[in-house]
C-alpha cells in the first residue's frame, strides 16, 4: 500500500512552515514560558484563520470536513517550531470527544463555537493512581437525582487553565471494568466546586493542570454520549490524538536532527568540520533513519484512522505512539551529543526540543503501555 500527501496536504504542509517561520519565533516560544497563560490570543487568532480549528468538523458546524492526515501535516509543521498554546487539546481532544458521541444541541453549541475559534476545550483523563494507564478511571459520579454529582481529582489536564470548557471521565458504574461503566461529562470552566490549578511541567510550551471537583452537579445535558458507554467513545478519539501527537513527534525529530546537521558542517575541530568524523557522520546518518522511518508509520497511522479497519487503526495507532515517541527522544538527545557542551545551555534552542520530546513520549500512554496494547490488540485481549 502506498500512503503519500497529495498536492493539496503539500501546499497545507508549506503554507503550515511560513506561518509558523513568521508567528512563532523561537524567541517567541522562550516568551512563552515564562508567560502565565503559555501564548496569545493574537495566535490563536490567527490559526484559527488558517482554519486549524476546523479541518476536522462536519461542514454543518462551520467545519472542512477533512480528514486526520490533512491535520496531521499542521501538526508535524508545529512539532518543527515547538508552537505553544491550546490548538492540540481543543481539535483533538474535546472536539473529537464531541464529535464522536455529542448528541445535535451538544454539537451545535460546542462544535460551531471551536471551528469559529470562540471556544477553548480539554480532556480531563489521568488520575493520581493511573500511571500510564489510559483506562483507568476511579473517579466516581454518583447519580443525584436526574443528574449526578462529580467528585475526585483529574491531573495533566492539558491546557485546562486556557479551556473554556471540560470533557470529563468519571466512573458511573462503579467496580465494572473501562468499557462498561465511564461516562463522559461536559463542564464549563467556572462551575461550583470545579478548581484548576496550574502544575509545574517539563515543556512550558504545553500546560498541565490539576482539575478538582468537589460536589459538583451536572445535569443530563452535561452528559456526552450514553452513560456507562463512555470508554467506547473515548478509545477512538485517544486513539486519533495520539496520532496527533506522533505527528509533532516527527516534526520534532526533524528539526532537531536539522539543527544537528548544520552545526556538525560548521563546526571546526583540527582542521576540519566535526561532520567530516566518521563518529558524528554516522550520528547523523542514524538520525536521519529514525526521523524517515517516524515519518512513515505516522503516515500509515493517520491513514488507517479515517480509511483502515478498527483494528487497523488501533494497531497502527499504538505502534506509531510507541516507536515516534521513542525516535524523538533518540534524535534529540543524540543532536545534543553532536552539539556537546552548547547543546545543554539555556541559550541554545535545542533544549526546547529535548523537553517536548520527553513531554510527548508519556503523553497519551507510553511507549509501554503502547506494545502492552499492541499485544493485546492482536490476541483479542481488547474489542476494537
Amino acid at each position: 500500500m502506498k500512503v503519500e500527501l497529495n498536492e493539496d496536504q503539500v501546499e497545507i504542509a508549506r503554507q503550515a512552515r511560513r506561518f509558523f517561520e513568521n508567528e512563532c519565533s523561537m524567541e517567541f516560544v522562550r516568551r512563552m514560558y515564562e508567560d502565565d497563560r503559555g501564548f496569545t490570543d493574537e495566535l490563536w487568532g490567527k490559526m484559527v484563520e488558517m482554519g486549524w480549528t476546523a479541518m476536522l468538523l462536519p461542514e454543518a458546524y462551520g467545519g472542512l470536513d477533512m480528514e486526520l492526515m490533512d491535520l496531521c501535516v499542521v501538526l508535524e509543521e508545529m512539532g518543527r517550531a515547538v508552537v505553544p498554546g491550546p490548538l492540540f487539546s481543543t481539535v483533538l481532544l474535546a472536539a473529537e470527544a464531541i464529535k464522536a458521541a455529542g448528541n445535535e444541541a451538544q454539537k451545535e453549541k460546542y462544535l460551531s463555537a471551536i471551528a469559529s475559534g470562540e471556544l477553548r476545550g480539554t480532556l480531563a483523563l489521568s488520575e493520581p493512581d493511573s500511571h500510564a494507564d489510559l483506562d483507568y478511571i476511579q473517579m466516581e459520579a454518583k447519580a443525584d437525582g436526574d443528574g449526578f454529582l462529580l467528585d475526585g481529582i483529574k491531573l495533566f489536564v492539558p491546557d485546562a487553565a486556557s479551556a473554556d470548557f471540560i470533557v470529563l471521565a468519571a466512573r458511573t458504574k462503579p467496580g465494572s471494568d473501562a468499557a462498561g461503566g465511564v461516562t463522559l461529562f461536559l463542564l464549563d470552566v467556572g462551575t461550583a466546586g470545579l478548581t484548576v490549578s496550574p502544575l509545574p511541567v517539563m515543556d512550558g510550551t504545553r500546560r498541565q493542570c490539576a482539575v478538582e471537583c468537589k460536589n459538583v452537579r451536572v445535569g443530563p445535558d452535561q452528559v456526552l454520549g450514553r452513560v456507562n458507554q463512555g470508554w467506547s467513545c473515548l478509545s477512538g478519539v485517544l486513539r486519533r490524538a495520539q496520532v496527533g501527537l506522533c505527528a509533532e513527534n516527527v516534526g520534532g525529530a526533524d528539526r532537531s536532527m536539522e539543527i544537528a546537521t548544520q552545526y556538525a558542517k560548521e563546526r571546526v575541530q583540527f582542521e576540519l568540520p566535526i561532520g567530516s568524523y566518521q563518529a558524528i557522520k554516522h550520528k547523523c546518518a542514524q538520525m536521519f533513519l529514525e526521523v524517515e522511518s517516524a515519518r512513515s508509520i505516522m503516515y500509515m497511522a493517520a491513514w488507517a484512522q479515517d480509511r483502515g479497519d478498527p483494528k487497523e487503526a488501533a494497531l497502527a495507532a499504538s505502534a506509531a505512539k510507541a516507536y515516534t515517541s521513542e525516535n524523538f527522544r533518540n534524535v534529540a538527545c543524540a543532536a545534543v551529543q553532536v552539539l556537546g557542551g552548547t547543546g545543554f545551555t539555556w541559550e541554545h534552542d535545542l533544549h526546547l526540543f529535548l523537553k517536548r520530546a520527553k513531554a510527548n513520549e508519556v503523553a497519551l500512554g507510553d511507549p509501554v503501555y503502547h506494545r502492552e496494547e499492541v499485544v493485546r490488540i492482536i490476541e483479542g485481549e481488547i474489542a476494537v
